[in-house]
């Protein structure tokens, strides 16, 4: 055995903060209420004039004041992701009670990823361009908006002098930050790992793009219904906007400092569909192998999940596939009742590369609570789809592993798996 597997096979990774944001809410507790009430985060779009836009809706973050978090000045020089990810953070850094000081700085790592980066960063420059030439463009313009500033950003606020990466693995993103972070720490390379993503996509050349592509709800007369995974009347996903941000630990590290411990993560799986630059594999066969390499990791069986917090956008190809997925993975368990599915996205919209943070966020909360939040809006379920959804309401749980799904465009798939932590 390599001193690696040794390392790994002794180790373990527990989380013991959470920061999430995104439409329903700007703190954990409050995302986490406003999921178990079934409150919708879209609404129409008030960060730009989407007047012609096909789309005119999203699930934005609101009354969010980046100078709770950020002073003015470095404000300026950060891309509203950026903002979103500080929140995030300082949120998870206090509730897990972690002081980085020059004893642990080199063992405290940074992966925050994000799929698009200061996308409306990139559109005001662009602008600032054409009108005025390249004079009239901001210093800061670049480092604004590169998708590694967040994790960059973060590891200067805090003094993180350990790993350090920004992921962008498009919808997949957060899920490999959080799984590539865990497998820092079990390989020895970080005690503690600050991992997640963040993305504030809400601008007119994303919605323009995903509207262009169809890829959009285009439900305008009623947004909080638009949002409607494995229902046979979906019609294209929600864009939203956040971030979720795991902290992650090493077991013995953890319990050294005394850290209160929400769950431990057990299994990372990843793979590739090899298939279509946007399009799905036939029964989902790459979210498949991710699942399946998720389980193998941690030495679970199928009957042993009780929970799915699905990727399930709310896309026609999307829901099917990843119900195929779900059914060929854990076959019979899955039609049992035992296993339960909710797509929160129908109340959170799709964060894109920050939706695998906020859903892993969602995952551990409901392990705690054993309370499953629901998949609203399923008012004529698909025939195509026949697990159990948890349609409209929250509903109270027993069960002592969770699996939470990411897949992004390109055909990456990327599946984490979390267990209730009991003393």
């Amino acid at each position: 055995m390599t001193q690696a597997s040794t390392q790994a096979k002794n180790r373990r990774v527990v989380v013991t903060g959470l920061g999430l944001l995104c439409g329903v809410g700007n703190t954990a507790p409050e995302v986490w209420q406003q999921l178990l009430a079934g409150a919708s985060g879209m609404g129409p779009i008030h960060g730009f004039d989407a007047t012609g836009f096909p789309v005119t809706f999203a699930a934005e973050v609101k009354n969010f004041d980046p100078l709770n978090f950020v002073d003015k000045k470095e404000a300026r020089k950060m891309g509203r992701f950026i903002h979103f990810a500080f929140a995030a953070v300082q949120e998870a850094m206090t509730q897990s009670g972690l002081q980085i000081n020059d004893e642990n700085a080199d063992r405290v790592g940074v992966f925050i990823g994000s799929g698009i980066g200061g996308f409306e960063i990139i559109e005001r420059e662009h602008s600032n361009l054409l009108q005025g030439g390249p004079r009239k463009m901001s210093p800061f313009f670049i480092p604004a908006t590169i998708v590694n500033m967040a994790a960059g950003q973060i590891s200067i606020r805090y003094g993180a002098k350990g790993p350090i990466s920004a992921t962008a693995t498009a919808c997949a993103t957060s899920a490999n930050s959080i799984g590539d972070s865990v497998r820092m720490i079990l390989h020895g390379d970080a005690d503690v790992m600050i991992a997640g993503g963040s993305e504030a996509a809400v601008t007119p050349m994303s919605v323009g793009g995903f509207a262009a592509m169809r890829a959009l709800s285009t439900r305008n007369h009623e947004p909080a219904k638009a949002s409607r995974p494995f229902d046979k009347d979906r019609d294209g996903f929600v864009i939203g906007e956040g971030a979720g941000i795991l902290i992650l630990e090493e077991l013995e590290f953890a319990k050294k400092r005394g850290a209160r411990i929400l769950a431990e993560v057990v299994g990372y799986g990843m793979s590739a569909d090899a298939y279509h630059m946007t399009g799905i594999a036939p029964e989902g066969q790459g979210a498949q192998r991710s699942m399946r390499a998720a389980l193998k990791d941690a030495g679970v069986e199928p009957q042993g999940v009780g929970y799915v917090n699905a990727h399930a956008t709310s896309t026609p190809a999307g829901d099917a596939n990843e119900s195929q997925a779900i059914e060929g993975v854990f076959g019979e368990h899955a039609l049992s009742g035992k296993l339960k599915i909710s797509a929160t996205k129908s109340m959170t919209g799709h964060l894109l590369g920050g939706a695998g943070g906020l859903e892993a966020g969602i995952t551990v909360l409901a392990l705690q609570h054993q309370i499953l939040p629901p998949t609203i809006n399923l008012d004529n379920p698909d025939p195509e789809c026949r697990l159990d959804y948890v349609p409209h309401k929250a509903i109270p749980h027993s069960f002592d592993v969770a699996l939470s799904n990411s897949f992004g465009f390109g055909g990456i798939n990327a599946s984490l798996l979390f267990r209730r932590w009991t003393e």
